[in-house]
């Protein structure tokens, strides 16, 4: 549905966005997940054809996003993070005025309103003026505006920012319920809201797409920390890399809680501990053992690894 490839977008030195690919089948429903600044907006204004790449194509059911925008816009409902509402406006004036826009043929208007009304729970609503209107509701009504086209596929810009707590179960269940019959992007900072309402997450880092896949697939790999002090730790990646289940090895530092010591990351195949063989490679080369441990399986833990990775990969030789 959605085919994303080598994209790109710069602000005059600043490179936002840096050639990520992505592809997204029909009726998927995809988090883009990353902290403030990732570039996670960045590439839902490109996808939705609200700013134009510096390098790389967006496809939408076909569409060349560039080359025919206004066709791309046809299949797309978009939800910015500030919702573009008429306060002045009631409900139903607002959405009829919208689904004008969107191309909804005048004969077939009132129907789209009220199925889009109906979706996101507005019955109620449709003669108040949108600016008495709670948060919630207020962008409950950026949700109709996006739907009331029936798009074939619905951009969501941190839907719930914001919100209460009560207020942010209500948008995840309508966004769930939505999902049903439309392929949906999202993206957030927050965890929960991946865990929530996602089949699969792609996770941003400094515009670049950092990891890519199924949640459950994401965190089924283990990773194993170790703390070693070893008077050669380069040796310490060679020898712990060549254990039985080790895909890969990563130094990441000096262990801040355990001066003199460094701390090394192990990715394991499924179902694989190598944790005793590697207390006894330790053992074996005179290495001092701080701590080994097996870390958790959740989304919190494998965000926050990325993160450490990137970091680590990024900092200079000098300052390891």
């Amino acid at each position: 549905m959605i085919s994303i490839r080598d994209l790109t977008r710069n602000y005059g030195e600043v490179r936002a966005v840096d050639s990520i690919s992505l592809e997204i089948e029909r009726g998927e429903v995809v988090g883009l997940l990353g902290h403030n600044g990732a570039g996670k907006t960045t590439v839902m204004k490109l996808l939705t054809g609200y700013l134009e790449p510096s390098g790389g194509s967006v496809r939408v059911g076909g569409i060349d996003v560039a080359r025919d925008r206004a066709a791309a816009q046809r299949q797309i409902g978009y939800l910015p993070e500030n919702a573009p509402l008429y306060p002045e406006l009631a409900v139903q004036q607002y959405l009829q005025m919208m689904a004008a826009l969107r191309g909804v043929p005048a004969d077939r208007i009132d129907a789209a309103v009220l199925r889009a009304v109906h979706d996101t729970a507005l019955e109620d609503r449709l003669g108040t003026p949108i600016h008495t209107l709670s948060k919630g509701y207020r962008q409950r009504v950026g949700l109709a505006q996006a739907i009331v086209h029936a798009p074939e596929v619905l951009v969501l810009d941190e839907p719930t920012n914001g919100l209460d707590p009560a207020q942010i179960q209500s948008i995840r269940e309508l966004i769930r319920r939505l999902a049903e019959r439309t392929t949906i992007i999202l993206s957030t900072h927050i965890l929960q809201e991946i865990e929530a309402v996602c089949d699969r997450v792609v996770v941003l880092i400094q515009g670049r797409i950092a990891a890519d896949g199924r949640i459950s697939d994401l965190l089924s790999s283990r990773t194993v920390r170790l703390s070693l002090a070893a008077n050669d730790p380069v040796s310490v990646a060679t020898r712990l890399s060549a254990l039985p289940g080790i895909e890969a090895t990563r130094s990441l530092g000096p262990d801040a809680e355990n001066p003199g010591y460094s701390r090394f990351e192990l990715d394991c195949a499924a179902g694989q501990n190598p944790v005793p063989a590697a207390i006894e490679v330790a053992r074996d080369a005179g290495w001092r053992i701080a701590g080994a441990a097996v870390q958790r399986d959740t989304l919190e833990a494998f965000f926050t690894r990325l993160h450490e990775r990137h970091a680590t990969a990024d900092r200079p030789e000098s300052a390891a």
